[in-house]
């Protein structure tokens, strides 16, 4: 019988490119530096790497929609190299592909890596066409915005679980305070500028009830991990960090077709991370989880992904976030390292940034935003809007 990949597979070394408006940079500049610093990490040579998966979503990286881009612009040694997509999901999508290859018995050692270079197409977050959705969704969606989308989400929540306006726009505000706060303390983050509850709350609405603070930014940037057979870490480096459980859900229609889904959560999460806890061995995420990178891309989306996940009862998770629990001193720091709100959301790169920053906070390397005796990170990233979308979640630990 199949039991997953818990502790099969070791993270042995990332990098990451600072993230922002990289106008002197390419892709490639990109997928070199984070690269380089992943590589230096491991203390390994190419040659040791055995198979590479790489994640990017626009055509401004990809040839072909091919892996080639990473093979030569790396010098990679003639080795199987794959480029996947899947939304915003996608740089988890290229960890899974190296972290089951390794897991198979295939490979020692195997990369992977995450690039976007979103600033050289114009994309915006606004624009509604072909570039942003596909011309398929477009069609079922024509009016349809990523703000727009997750908007609706926030005022069927705060109508379900009875919030006032102000009440509700209070608690997204606390979220997005919260990774302004540990952004400013991240070299690499795009956004690092401390912010107040009350800018927050006054800032010019982009969708009711998001304004101009609970959206993510729009960023270049890369991200790369290194993953090795488990037996063989330990012999590479004296701290590596292993793979718990890395499950992927994808919707399957059932949201819109049926009438039990409402738009106050997302079930893609709901069914990734009870199978991740399940792969990991994780009984109470509440308490066993030490702290966690989510999805931010709307600060809507972070408060549902609280409860989706079971870390906070459902219609509750506003308590949590006014209580400092999400807080980087708080009992279960969440967005340590800012989060998509404040590093910044590259799609193809956005997951393996989450999880550049579980394994430093895990090897106790993190600086200032260092929390104190992390046992197990998780991961959630997602791509798509509420009702149809894909989601990863990933659970690290010693």
């Amino acid at each position: 019988m199949a039991d997953g990949i818990r502790d099969k597979v070791a993270i042995i070394g990332m990098g990451c490119t600072k993230f922002g408006e990289l106008w002197d940079k390419g892709p490639e500049n990109l997928m070199v530096e984070a690269f380089q610093e992943a590589l230096a990490d491991a203390g390994i040579e190419k040659k040791d790497i055995g198979a590479a998966w790489t994640g990017t979503c626009y055509d401004e990286v990809s040839v072909g929609k091919s892996a080639i881009p990473l093979a030569a612009t790396l010098k990679l040694p003639f080795i199987p190299a794959t480029r996947v997509e899947n939304f915003c999901a996608t740089g988890s999508e290229a960890l899974r592909g190296a972290c089951y290859a390794v897991a198979s018995g295939a490979y020692d050692i195997c990369l992977a890596l995450g690039v976007e270079k979103l600033k050289d197409i114009g994309y915006g977050g606004l624009p509604q066409n072909e570039v942003q959705w596909g011309t398929r969704l477009r069609l079922v969606f024509p009016n349809l915005t990523p703000p727009g989308g997750f908007a609706m989400m926030g005022t069927r929540y705060f109508a379900k679980y009875g919030l006032s306006p102000q009440d509700g726009k209070h608690a997204l505000a606390r979220i997005t305070v919260k990774s302004h706060k540990n952004g400013a303390r991240n070299p690499k983050a795009h956004l690092r500028r401390e912010v107040t509850i009350e800018e927050v709350m006054n800032a010019p609405i982009v969708a009711w009830p998001l304004g101009l603070f609970d959206c993510c930014g729009v960023s270049d940037g890369a991200a790369a991990a290194i993953v090795a057979r488990a037996d063989l870490a330990k012999k590479l480096r004296p701290d590596p960090v292993y793979v718990k459980s890395l499950q992927i859900a994808a919707s399957s229609g059932e949201e819109m077709a049926f009438t039990e889904w409402d738009y106050s959560n997302v079930e893609c999460t709901v069914r990734a991370s009870q199978r991740a806890y399940k792969e990991a061995g994780v009984k109470n995420p509440r308490e066993d989880i030490s702290m966690m990178e989510v999805h931010d891309c709307f600060s809507i989306t972070e408060l549902v992904t609280y409860e989706d996940l079971g870390i906070s009862a459902r219609g509750r998770a506003r308590e949590d976030v006014e209580a400092g629990f999400f807080d980087l001193e708080g009992t279960l720091p969440c967005q340590p390292d800012g989060g998509l709100k404040c590093f910044g959301h590259p799609i193809g790169a956005s997951g393996l940034r989450m999880m550049y920053e579980m394994y430093k906070q895990l090897q106790g390397k993190a600086g200032p935003r260092q929390i104190k005796n992390p046992k197990l990170g998780l991961t959630h990233n997602m791509g798509g809007i509420p009702a149809v979308n894909v989601v990863s979640v990933c659970i690290v630990g010693h």
